[in-house]
């Protein structure tokens, strides 16, 4: 487990849990769990709008 925000890291990793959608009290929230793919799809997470586009 790596908790991580380089989005290098990040688009090689096997599976991913996005917790969110903001940090502090407004997070907390598992967004969305699976493969970079799969992350990148969700509209409601930051970590994919930066993503879809690296994959």
């Amino acid at each position: 487990m790596v908790i991580e925000h380089n989005l290098d890291v990040i688009k090689t990793a096997d599976w991913i849990v996005d917790l969110g959608p903001e940090g502090g009290s407004g997070g907390g929230e598992i967004l969305v769990s699976g493969t970079p793919e799969t992350v990148a799809e969700c509209e409601a997470s930051h970590t994919a709008r930066f993503l879809k586009p690296l994959l």
